[in-house]
C-alpha cells in the first residue's frame, strides 16, 4: 500500500473519531477542544490535497478564530450543574 494512501486512511479515521467524540461529549469545553482538533485535521487534509489556500483558511478560521470565540462564549456563560 502506498504511503500517501495509508496517511489518508489514518487521517480519515481520526476525522471520524473526532467528529463522533465531539458529538458524544457532554462537556462543552471538551467539545470545543475536540472540534479544534477536527478542524486542524481537515486543514491537514486540504494541505495533502494541495489546496494550500483552503488549508490556511481552515486553520485560521476553523481552528483559530472559531475556537477562541467558542471558549470566550463559554467563559461568559454560567455553568449549570445537573442534579
Amino acid at each position: 500500500m502506498d504511503l500517501l494512501v495509508l496517511a489518508h486512511l489514518v487521517i480519515l479515521a481520526f476525522l471520524v473519531a473526532t467528529a463522533l467524540a465531539a458529538i458524544m461529549c457532554k462537556d462543552l469545553l471538551d467539545a470545543v477542544i475536540i472540534y479544534s482538533a477536527y478542524s486542524f485535521t481537515i486543514a491537514l487534509t486540504y494541505s495533502i490535497l494541495r489546496a494550500i489556500d483552503v488549508s490556511m483558511t481552515e486553520a485560521a478560521v476553523g481552528a483559530g478564530i472559531s475556537s477562541i470565540l467558542f471558549v470566550a462564549t463559554l467563559c461568559k456563560t454560567k455553568r449549570r450543574e445537573d442534579d
